[in-house]
């Protein structure tokens, strides 16, 4: 079969070229189509197309796993570097616009998406509609970068070194908090070690370990492996299980700010709440920043000086 043409690439073959640095970066058809919005079976058939136009199988594929072959390892590499040029290329011509465009991926925990996004972002979209923004909502830790995001919000605390993160909320409070029924039906609880014999609702964090309660009181630091029946992986059914009596949850206060006011949590140990690294959005330093990325991160700054 003849290659392609040297010169002159069609829209086609950039698309299908674009393409087999997805499924060859990610390692995955299906993963790769998502990122790039199209179905499984269109990007199985563009990469097929793909390798009968160049004579040359790019993919190894089996019911599990996709890889590249040598010859497609060598064009990946190669590849990376045209597409970031022309990338690179496109993000300079936005210093010629009034107002940015294009497409901005973001991962973000729950508790960012939450506080900060249902916050700030319809305001981001209405002042910027050229911007369509996608938003994984993950608590999983995520590599960015070859997962095809252009940013993530995480604890600061969490961020590899390598990234550039910019502190985007004030310090974050934490809390332990259960219904007023199930706190008059157990025993008193006076110091973080009286969880131990309580029902606590348990959290299995992103990278997959159970999470042990920290507290703080006048310089005295504990970290609580709290006992509980029931274990969960995401804040709100953590906080919906404590407001059903069926034990005490750890989150951020801003979380359940609404159910403490009105009386349906209490706080238990709010002397002992620690205080702890703020949201950061962090962006690899490597890359130019996306178009509409600096002016996410402006929203964010200037809700935080208000």
């Amino acid at each position: 079969m003849p290659a392609l043409p040297t010169t002159r690439l069609s829209r086609a073959d950039l698309a299908d070229l674009n393409a087999f640095l997805a499924v060859e970066r990610l390692r995955s058809f299906t993963r790769a189509a998502v990122e790039l919005g199209i179905t499984t079976s269109a990007l199985s058939h563009s990469m097929r197309n793909l390798e009968a136009r160049l004579g040359v199988r790019l993919l190894n594929r089996t019911s599990r796993t996709v890889s590249p072959t040598d010859a497609g390892a060598a064009l990946a590499k190669r590849l990376t570097v045209g597409f970031s040029e022309i990338s690179g290329a496109l993000t300079a011509l936005d210093r010629h616009r009034d107002r940015p465009s294009g497409r901005l991926r973001l991962n973000v925990l729950s508790d960012a998406a939450r506080l900060l996004f249902t916050q700030y972002l319809p305001r981001y979209l209405e002042a910027y509609p050229e911007v369509s923004v996608e938003v994984a909502v993950d608590d999983k830790m995520v590599d960015i970068v070859s997962a095809g995001f252009d940013a993530g919000i995480r604890f600061g605390d969490t961020i590899a070194e390598d990234y550039i993160a910019v502190r985007i909320s004030e310090a974050l409070r934490w809390v332990a908090v259960a219904s007023p029924k199930y706190l008059n039906a157990n025993a008193r609880i006076l110091v973080p070690e009286d969880l131990k014999s309580q029902q606590c609702i348990q959290i299995r964090t992103g990278n997959g370990t159970v999470y042990r309660w920290d507290f703080e009181k006048d310089g005295d630091h504990q970290c609580i492996d709290v006992p509980g029946q029931l274990c969960v992986n995401e804040t709100t059914f953590g906080i919906e299980m404590a407001l059903a009596d069926c034990g005490i949850t750890y989150c951020l206060e801003d979380r359940v700010r609404g159910y403490l006011d009105r009386g349906e949590l209490q706080e238990v140990l709010p002397d002992w709440a620690p205080m702890e690294p703020a949201f950061h959005i962090y962006y690899p330093g490597r890359r130019q920043m996306p178009p509409g990325l600096r002016e996410l991160i402006d929203l964010f700054k200037a809700g935080l000086q208000a």
